[in-house]
């Protein structure tokens, strides 16, 4: 049910704000011509924090390898 994950995750403010500073960052490497729309390729920033915008933090990545990550055994990011 999307609308009860939306009223419960998305519509958080921090995770607007995620959204949000997510969303900046693509703007910021369309600027810079690194990406465009529709090229397939994902703004990964390499904190792992959305919000840390700085250019040394942010790369471009295709969509497969920026959405799949080594995993522990508790599903979190090794």
């Amino acid at each position: 049910n999307y609308k009860k994950e939306y009223d419960n995750y998305h519509s958080s403010e921090k995770q607007k704000k995620n959204r949000a500073a997510r969303n900046k960052a693509r703007a910021i490497l369309t600027k810079a011509g690194k990406v465009s729309k529709g090229d397939g390729k994902d703004v990964d920033h390499k904190s792992g924090k959305p919000t840390n915008n700085s250019k040394k933090n942010l790369r471009v990545q295709s969509k497969s390898k920026n959405r799949s990550f080594p995993r522990t055994k508790t599903a979190r990011k090794k």
